[in-house]
């Protein structure tokens, strides 16, 4: 069922339209990700669907009586009142404490103590209340740790609520998206897809447009040939190919290119020494509750190593230990020689408000310089896409994107060997998440990496600390998707893979041998992983098949529903083979 249409919709705000005849049809069930650039359109087009703008012109079409909700991506300062007064609304007293008892919140805690990601749960809650038939969410994992967006993931798959949603989390987005939406230069593009396969249509897109635009461009220079040899293009009979060539250039000057990447481009300073960072039995304390107790571990040159924990747990403080700002309670922290940091702060406290971009970037005089050579800090901005009047103009205005850019651009003026990052992704576009991605993975020097990112942990860590509770610390190799396999069997698994009925009955609880009922099990399950794999195929073929949307309706959602419960009894199945195998090589 179609719940909602726009045709031929465009606003602008006096630069190129944000949305130029843009065509979106909404079915009802649908978990449609919107994802395009920082600046392009995304938020306005959440707002005209939730009537708080109304397009230039065209049409938007709803169902009778369509109620929309909207939480929007920063949480406001005045949030003031208990959770239950700011989630009313004036709605029913049952169906209040119906949402706030599916949200576990506190529903005398006051708002403004609580801390962001609750205060964004909160949020949802209020959104929810209404019992909206289109639920809208702008970046809803900003600014949330694992455990708080993994939680988010599970509740909005049980939901049923048809979804529009902003996101730059990749995980995020391939876990609940059952369409993709691209906002491109005002028109609206829909795939169904997964991130990496929308990806690599989208690459053909772009080289199809590419190709094409080089063929009009071609003929277009035939035409202007001709039209300069002078009379014999004014000849009665040529005036049609007269004005074919003038409507060729008014296309041209139509055309909207696609704003440029950023390109990164990292000084890397004299080699550190082999060891960078050892630590020794160090721990700390705060409020008499520990932080950090008996952490060891030894850092080595090269090494990229992703800080995995819940928010307020202490991984800035174990940060500001390891690079010597802080001492610890007890313990010890040796560093090795030539080591020169380059800090990039999740607070944007290096970022002066009373200066313009160009001051921020530049601590005197108009240049930089990059791998040893002058550059005017203007065209050096550029690079991270701010406009030359963007560059001289205040950061006062910057939004979250930008001001992360500016603290890249920033950041990489200095000669580092190694890269402290806390929190680089918050509000990055995906295509400069992939950008810094690359970079990372290509330094030859050592990056300590705390994000709430899974995609990103797992591309770029070649080994994570986990906070794992009551102060300990932990260490793994690889990301955050190597970890989930790696840890004790006996942890609670996190709500995104645990099996729908529980934990696999008979999970060993210490080491020994497998028993026989185990050991057929353990022959048994490469055949179900199979089977398990083959269906998963032929759902994702399924979902991904166009004509499903012109005719399924709330079979769309019946199918990514299966999808989603397939994938937990997959990723059950993988973790019981891989511990039943571990068991079967160490004992025999």
């Amino acid at each position: 069922m179609v719940l909602m249409s726009l045709k031929d919709v465009t606003i602008g705000f006096g630069g190129p339209a944000l949305l130029d005849a843009a065509e979106l049809q909404i079915e009802r069930g649908e978990r449609i990700c919107l994802i395009g650039r920082n600046g392009t359109g995304k938020s306005t087009l959440l707002r005209l669907i939730h009537d708080e703008l109304s397009p230039d012109s065209g049409m938007i079409t709803k169902t009778s009586g369509l109620r929309t909700a909207l939480l929007p991506q920063e949480v406001p300062s005045d949030l003031d009142g208990t959770v239950y007064d700011v989630i009313s609304s004036g709605q029913p007293h049952q169906q209040v404490q119906t949402v706030i008892s599916r949200m576990s919140l506190d529903e005398t805690a006051e708002c403004a103590t609580l801390s962001a990601g609750l205060q964004r749960r909160v949020l949802l809650a209020r959104a929810l209340v209404s019992d909206p038939d289109i639920l809208m969410l702008d970046e809803p994992t900003n600014h949330l740790d694992i455990d708080a967006i993994v939680w988010m993931e599970q509740f909005l798959l049980r939901s049923g609520k048809t979804i529009i949603f902003v996101t730059h989390d990749r995980a995020f987005l391939n876990r609940v998206s059952t369409r993709i939406v691209e906002l491109d230069r005002g028109m609206l593009i829909s795939f169904a897809d997964t991130y990496d396969d929308y990806l690599t249509r989208k690459q053909g897109l772009l080289d199809n447009e590419a190709s094409r635009n080089a063929e009009f461009d071609k003929h277009l220079g035939r035409e202007e040939g001709w039209v300069r040899q002078g009379i014999k293009a004014r000849r009665t009979r040529n005036e049609g190919r007269v004005r074919a060539l003038m409507k060729m250039r008014s296309e041209v000057e139509q055309r909207r290119a696609r704003s440029g990447n950023m390109r990164i481009m990292v000084q890397e300073a004299e080699r550190s020494g082999r060891l960078v960072i050892k630590t020794k039995n160090i721990a700390v304390a705060y409020d008499n509750r520990p932080l950090i107790t008996d952490f060891s571990t030894t850092v080595m040159r090269g090494d990229k190593i992703g800080v995995i924990g819940p928010n307020g747990c202490g991984k800035t403080t174990l940060l500001r230990i390891l690079l010597g700002e802080i001492d610890p309670d007890s313990g010890s922290v040796r560093h090795g020689t030539r080591l020169q940091v380059a800090y990039f702060d999740q607070l944007r406290a290096q970022l002066d408000e009373s200066k313009t971009l160009q001051e921020n970037v530049t601590d005197e005089g108009d240049m930089v310089t990059v791998n040893g050579k002058p550059r005017h800090v203007i065209g050096y901005l550029q690079d991270f896409l701010f406009s030359p009047a963007q560059a001289r103009g205040p950061i006062t205005s910057l939004s979250g994107g930008e001001r992360n850019r500016l603290l890249l651009a920033r950041l990489f003026t200095r000669s580092s060997n190694v890269l402290v990052l806390d929190e680089p992704t918050n509000d990055l576009d995906g295509e400069s998440l992939e950008l810094l991605e690359a970079m990372l993975i290509e330094y030859t020097g050592t990056v300590l990496l705390v994000s709430h990112d899974r995609a990103f942990l797992n591309n770029v860590a070649t080994s994570t600390l986990v906070f794992e509770g009551s102060g300990r610390v932990a260490e793994y190799v690889g990301g955050y998707d190597d970890w989930l396999r790696q840890r004790s069997p006996a942890e609670e698994p996190t709500p995104a893979l645990k099996p729908k009925k529980g934990r696999p009955r008979g999970v060993p609880t210490g080491p020994r041998k497998l028993t026989f009922k185990e050991q057929r099990e353990r022959e048994g399950l490469p055949d179900i992983i199979e089977t398990l794999e083959a269906r998963k195929q032929d759902l994702f073929a399924a979902i991904a098949d166009p004509e499903l949307y012109k005719t399924a309706g709330t079979k769309v959602a019946q199918l990514q529903t299966g999808l989603d419960e397939l994938e937990q009894e997959l990723e059950a199945a993988y973790a019981r083979w891989e511990l039943l195998e571990g068991l079967a090589l160490k004992f025999g």
